[in-house]
C-alpha cells in the first residue's frame, strides 16, 4: 500500500503471518524528458523508478523473497490501481515474482471487518483502470510538455499549461473580465415599519398603483420619495389586512459528503484549503490511535458517490435514536442518488466508519484539525438520516388606501421553527448567502385587521458584480462543468497558486497579470483545448476507458495530431509582441513618445517609445500591487522617477536606488544592496546609508579568507563555510579549520568541485531547470532515447525473462486484455537480447491468459 500509517493500521488486523509494507506513493513515473510518451509508436511510455522511493521498492523486494504471496492493497481508484501495476511490473522485471501468487485487494474503509473481507475476496488487477490512468498521464504529459515550452518562448520562462488547470484558470480570468466590465445600476426598495398588537415587524412594498414592484421599478431618489409621499397619503397611518396565508414547510438535510462537497464545506466552515482538507482526511482514513491502536475513522475520501451501505445506515439510525430520540429520526432511511453519470456507486460517500464513535469522545485523541474535520463529517452523515426541519410560515398582505385597479399593497413574511429535526445537528453552508427577510415571528392577524404604519423607509441599492471564486465555489464550478475529478481538484488549485497565476484576497481568487496573459493566449490560440465542454468530454472519455467501454490509444491518436499541428503553427506564426498584449497609456509629456504597459520576461513593465525609434525605449517595472489593466498614465509616469539619487557615502561614492530584475536595491559605487522592506520610491538618504552599513557589516562577517590575485574567497554561507571562485563552489572538509586553508588547498578543492550552473543553480544548461533544453525537440512529439543506461528498475522492457507469475489481470470489457494493455517504451540501452523478449507489459498480460491466480485467504 502507499502509506506507512495505513500499513501500520492494517498490520494490526492481519497479524504475524503478514508483512505489511508501504510504497510511499508512486514507485514509477515517466522519465522527465522528451520521448517519455512516443506518439509515433502507439504512445509507448518510458518509465523510471521514482528516486526517493527506490529504497521502499527494495524493502518490498527483500520481504517478498521470504513470502509465498503478494497482495497489492493500494487505494481503490485509478491512481491506486496504477501504483499496484507499476510495482508488479518492477518486481516482475527483477524476477521477484517467480513462483509467487499475486492478488489485488481493495477496501473502502480501514476497519477490521472491511480488511478481512477484502483479503478473503481478492480480485484481479484491472487493465482498464491502469490504462485509464496511463491515458490521463500521457495526455497531461503531452499537453504540458508541448504547451509549456511555447509559453516560455512567447511569454516568459517558468510558466506552465495543463489540460485541466488551464480551463480552471480561464474560469477565474473570465470572472475577472465580468467584474471589470460590470456597470452598477442604482435601484431603490421601499420598506416599512409596521405594528400590530403592540408588536413591531417589517413589511415591504410589493404592488404600487396596480403595478408589481420589480427590482428596477424605482431607480433614483426622486422616484422613491414620490412613492413615499403617495403611500403616506393613501394609508393615512394605517393599513388593512387583505389576506393571511399560513403554510407548513419542510426542509430536508443535505446528502452525505463526496470529495467535492467535503472540500467546499471545509472551506466554508473550517477555512481549510482543498489541499489541507484532503491531507487531514487522508490521516483520518488511514488510521488514528484512539486508545485501541490505529483505526480508520472515515471511509475512502476520494469519491463522487452519495451511496451509503445499508449496514452503515442502520448504525447511523441507531445512534440518532440514542442521542435525539425517535422524534429526531427520519420516517424511512434516506437513499441518495448521485447526479453524476460517471459516479462509481460501488464506492460510498465519505462517512465515519462507525457512527457510534462520537466526536466529543475522541477529541483529546485527535489533533485539532483532525477533530474539526471528523466532527464535520460525522455531523453531516448523521444529519442526512434525521427528520426534516419543519417551519410554520405566514404571509400577510396589507392594503394602503382603497382597493381597486390602482391599489398599493405591502407584504410581511414570517416563519417559526416548529421541529428542528436535522438542524439541531447540522446546517449546510453557503458561499454567497442571500439574506432571508422571512426570519421573523409575526403577531397574530386576520383579514380586516388594521395595522399601524409606523414609518416608510426608502433604501438605495446598487447592483453588484458576480463574486470572485472562493475555493469552495471554484470546486463546485469545476464539478458542475465536469472539469477534473474528485482526486484532482486540490492539485488544480495548488498548481494555479504555485505558478502565481492567481492570488488569494479575502479568501477569494484574483487572477494575476501573468495569469490573465496566459489564459488569454491559450483561449485565443488554443480555444478548443481550454473549452469547458471539450475538457468535460475528455474526462468522460477517460471514464469510458476505465470502464472498458473505450480503447485508450485511439483516444490519444484522435487528440494528438490536431493538437501538435496547432502548437507548431502557433510557434511559427505568433510573435512575442502579439502575446504580450500591450495596452496603450497615452503619450509621454516630455518626449511625446507613446507609452504602453506590457508583459516582459521578468514581469509587467511600462515602456516609453518603441523598438523602431532611433533612441532606445525607456522601461520601468510595475510596483507590487499594480495591475496591467488598471494602471493609469499618471501612475505610470511615477515609475520613471527611478533611478533616484540619494547623495554620497562618506568616501564619496554616489548612492542611487532603483528596481532591477531581482527586485529593488540601493547602489553605492559598484556595489549593490537588496531592499527587503524599503520602498525605492520613498527611501530616504539616511535610511539608505543605514542599509549600506548593515550590508558592510554582513559582508565583513561573511568573508573568512580572500585571495584577490587568484579570485578565490572563503565565505560563510547559509549552510556553513565554503570556497568559491565564482565558477565553482567547494565544500570544506570537516577536519579543516576554514581560516587555516592555504591558496593551494583551496585550488585543489575547487578543482574537484562541479561547475556551477547558470544563475548558480545546479546542473546548468543540461539540468531540468534549463528551459531551452527541456523545450528542444519537444514540440514535434518525437521521442529521443534516454541518455542513461536502463536498468531493470528504470525501464520495464529491460528485464530478463522470468517464470510466469500467477497474477490476476483482466479487463472489465469484452476485449482481450492483451490488446488493450499500454505499450511501454524500451530504454536506450537495454540488456543485450539473446532472443526476442516481450515487454514487461506484454508478458504480464500474456501470463494472465495462461494462468489465472488462485484465491488466497
Amino acid at each position: 500500500m502507499e502509506s506507512p500509517a495505513k500499513a501500520k493500521t492494517i498490520k494490526k488486523y492481519l497479524g504475524k503471518d503478514f508483512e505489511v509494507l508501504a510504497s510511499y506513493g508512486h514507485v514509477r513515473d515517466l522519465v522527465p524528458k522528451e520521448g517519455a510518451v512516443d506518439p509515433d509508436h502507439h504512445f509507448a511510455m518510458k518509465y523510471q523508478v521514482v528516486e526517493r522511493n527506490q529504497k521502499h521498492v527494495d524493502a518490498i523486494s527483500r520481504a517478498l523473497k521470504k513470502a509465498k504471496s503478494l497482495f497489492l492493497a493500494t487505494d481503490p481508484d485509478r491512481e491506486g490501481e496504477a501504483i499496484s501495476w507499476h510495482l508488479y511490473e518492477l518486481l516482475k522485471a527483477q524476477g521477484e515474482l517467480k513462483g509467487k501468487e499475486v492478488s489485488r485487494v481493495v477496501f473502502y474503509e480501514i476497519t477490521k471487518n472491511s480488511v478481512r473481507e477484502a483479503m478473503a475476496s481478492p480480485r484481479e488487477l484491472s487493465v482498464d483502470l491502469v490504462n485509464a490512468q496511463q491515458a490521463r498521464r500521457a495526455l497531461d504529459f503531452l499537453v504540458g510538455f508541448n504547451l509549456s515550452p511555447l509559453l516560455w518562448k512567447k511569454v516568459r520562462p517558468g510558466l506552465s499549461a495543463g489540460r485541466v488547470q488551464s480551463p480552471a484558470l480561464r474560469m477565474i480570468c473570465e470572472r475577472e473580465d465580468e467584474i471589470a466590465a460590470f456597470v452598477a445600476r442604482e435601484y431603490w426598495s421601499i420598506d416599512a415599519e409596521l405594528e400590530h398588537s403592540e408588536q413591531k415587524f417589517p413589511g415591504k412594498l410589493v404592488e404600487f398603483q396596480g403595478a408589481k414592484v420589480e427590482q428596477f421599478s424605482f431607480t433614483n431618489e426622486a422616484q422613491a420619495r414620490d412613492v413615499e409621499r403617495v403611500l403616506n397619503e393613501a394609508a393615512k397611518g394605517e393599513l388593512t389586512v387583505l389576506t393571511v396565508d399560513r403554510k407548513q414547510r419542510k426542509r430536508n438535510p443535505a446528502p452525505p459528503f463526496t470529495t467535492s462537497t467535503l472540500q467546499q464545506e471545509a472551506a466554508r466552515k473550517l477555512s481549510f484549503s482543498a489541499q489541507k482538507t484532503m491531507r487531514v482526511a487522508q490521516q483520518l482514513y488511514e488510521g488514528v490511535d484512539i486508545g485501541e491502536g490505529q483505526v480508520g475513522l472515515i471511509t475512502y475520501m476520494r469519491t463522487d458517490s452519495l451511496n451509503l451501505a445499508q449496514e452503515a445506515i442502520g448504525q447511523i439510525r441507531d445512534v440518532i435514536v440514542q442521542l435525539y430520540g425517535q422524534a429526531g429520526l427520519a420516517e424511512e432511511p434516506r437513499i441518495f442518488k448521485t447526479k453524476s453519470k460517471n459516479a462509481q456507486e460501488a464506492h460510498e460517500a465519505i462517512r465515519p466508519t462507525a457512527a457510534s464513535v462520537l466526536p466529543a469522545d475522541i477529541e483529546n485523541k485527535l489533533e485539532s484539525d483532525q477533530f474539526r474535520l471528523y466532527s464535520l463529517i460525522w455531523k453531516r452523515t448523521v444529519a442526512c438520516q434525521m427528520a426534516p426541519a419543519i417551519f410554520d410560515t405566514v404571509t400577510v398582505e396589507m392594503l394602503a388606501g382603497a382597493e381597486g385597479p390602482q391599489r398599493t399593497v405591502l407584504r410581511a413574511n414570517g416563519s417559526t421553527l416548529v421541529k428542528p429535526g436535522y438542524i439541531s445537528v447540522y446546517q449546510e453552508g453557503l458561499d454567497d448567502a442571500i439574506q432571508d427577510d422571512s426570519d421573523h415571528v409575526l403577531p397574530p392577524m386576520k383579514e380586516g385587521d388594521r395595522v399601524k404604519l409606523v414609518g416608510i423607509l426608502p433604501s438605495q441599492h446598487f447592483t453588484e458584480p458576480p463574486p470572485r471564486f472562493s475555493e469552495a465555489s471554484l470546486v463546485k464550478a469545476l464539478e458542475e462543468y465536469g472539469i477534473g475529478r474528485p482526486s484532482t481538484y486540490a492539485s488544480i488549485i495548488s498548481t494555479l497558486r504555485d505558478r502565481q497565476y492567481v492570488d488569494i484576497e479575502s479568501r477569494r481568487f484574483t487572477a494575476t497579470d501573468i495569469g490573465k496573459i496566459v489564459s488569454r493566449f491559450l483561449t485565443q490560440y488554443f480555444t478548443t483545448y481550454v473549452d469547458y465542454d471539450f475538457t468535460a468530454k475528455m474526462e468522460d472519455s477517460l471514464d469510458a476507458v476505465a470502464s472498458g467501454e473505450q480503447e485508450w490509444v485511439p483516444l490519444l491518436e484522435k487528440f494528438w495530431k490536431p493538437f501538435i499541428d496547432l502548437v507548431n503553427h502557433t510557434e511559427s506564426s505568433v510573435s512575442r509582441e502579439e502575446v504580450a498584449q500591450a495596452r496603450d497609456l497615452g503619450a509621454d509629456p516630455v518626449s511625446g513618445k507613446p507609452m504602453s504597459v506590457r508583459m516582459g520576461r521578468f514581469g509587467p513593465f511600462v515602456q516609453i517609445g518603441t523598438k523602431d525609434d532611433e533612441d532606445k525605449p525607456r522601461f520601468a517595472g510595475l510596483r507590487p500591487g499594480q495591475k496591467m489593466d488598471q494602471i493609469t498614465h499618471a501612475q505610470a509616469m511615477e515609475l520613471f522617477k527611478l533611478p533616484r539619487k540619494l547623495g554620497t557615502t562618506a568616501s564619496g561614492e554616489e548612492i542611487t536606488t532603483n528596481v532591477g530584475r531581482f527586485g529593488p536595491y540601493v547602489k553605492y559605487g559598484a556595489k549593490y544592496v537588496s531592499l527587503k522592506t524599503d520602498d525605492p520610491y520613498e527611501i530616504t538618504p539616511e535610511r539608505a546609508l543605514e542599509v549600506i552599513r548593515e550590508k558592510e557589516i554582513a559582508d565583513a562577517n561573511r568573508l573568512i579568507l580572500d585571495f584577490p590575485d587568484a579570485g578565490i574567497q572563503v565565505l560563510n554561507g547559509r549552510y556553513g563555510p565554503y570556497i568559491t571562485d565564482k565558477a565553482r563552489n567547494a565544500k570544506i572538509p570537516k577536519d579543516k579549520e576554514p581560516k587555516s586553508l592555504t591558496l593551494q588547498e583551496c585550488q585543489a578543492l575547487l578543482a574537484a568541485a562541479p561547475e556551477r550552473g547558470k544563475w548558480g543553480r545546479k546542473g546548468g544548461k543540461g539540468s531540468k531547470f534549463a528551459p531551452k533544453a527541456a523545450a528542444k525537440g519537444a514540440k514535434g512529439g518525437k521521442a529521443t532515447p534516454a541518455a542513461t543506461p536502463a536498468t531493470p528498475a528504470a525501464a520495464t522492457s529491460a528485464a530478463a525473462p522470468s517464470a510466469p507469475a500467477r497474477v490476476k489481470l483482466a479487463a472489465k470489457g469484452k476485449k482481450a486484455a492483451v490488446n488493450k494493455q499500454a505499450p511501454v517504451k524500451p530504454a536506450a540501452t537495454a540488456t543485450p537480447k539473446a532472443k526476442a523478449k516481450p515487454t514487461a507489459t506484454a508478458t504480464a498480460t500474456a501470463t494472465a491468459k495462461k494462468s489465472p491466480a488462485k484465491k488466497k485467504t
